[in-house]
């Protein structure tokens, strides 16, 4: 099995940076562990590097022991669901057409009713995700989501921290 430590091997040098914040951000934060692990293993999932997500599996398994699945899966979730509405409400806020946010999406998310672990850590995972894939509106939708359900600006901060690292940590591997 990958683990984190092989990951940060295979970054050269040019990446110590992200080596050592590899390390640390899944360290010590303000995130339960359920919500530590289910940011990584969504940004993982989003970043679209293989060696890196196998670890991030591996450890949140060996760190969630039972409750790896649960978290695991609404994570795997969230990121397929931002995928595709990370693309959609972004361009309607990039194009800046009053007509098409008259428009419906049209598109399915019922798995949104089904979160397995809680919704408001299932809204702080597609947070992160939504700041990898840069939707503004998305963002700006699922911050106030999670503040209003009770998650601290620090997770929040804590949360995509993790997610700039897994990122740049996927840009290392391919670089």
């Amino acid at each position: 099995m990958a683990s984190l430590e092989v990951v940060r091997g295979e970054l050269a040098d040019a990446h110590k940076d992200t080596r050592l914040n590899l390390q640390s951000v899944l360290e010590n934060n303000s995130l339960t562990p359920a919500q530590r692990w289910g940011v990584a293993v969504a940004c993982a999932y989003a970043s679209r590097n293989e060696l890196l997500k196998k670890a991030i599996l591996h450890e949140a398994r060996q760190a969630l022991g039972e409750q790896a699945e649960p978290v695991i899966e609404d994570s795997r979730a969230a990121a397929s669901l931002m995928g595709m509405n990370n693309i959609y409400y972004r361009f309607r806020h990039m194009v800046g057409k009053e007509s098409y946010a008259t428009k419906r999406p049209g598109l399915r998310m019922n798995r949104l009713g089904q979160v397995l672990t809680n919704k408001v850590d299932f809204e702080l995972v597609c947070l992160a995700v939504s700041a990898i894939n840069g939707c503004e509106m998305c963002v700006q939708s699922h911050e106030k989501v999670v503040i209003d359900g009770g998650i601290s600006e620090d997770q929040v901060n804590d949360a995509i921290r993790i997610a700039s690292v897994i990122h740049a940590a996927a840009v290392g591997l391919e670089s």
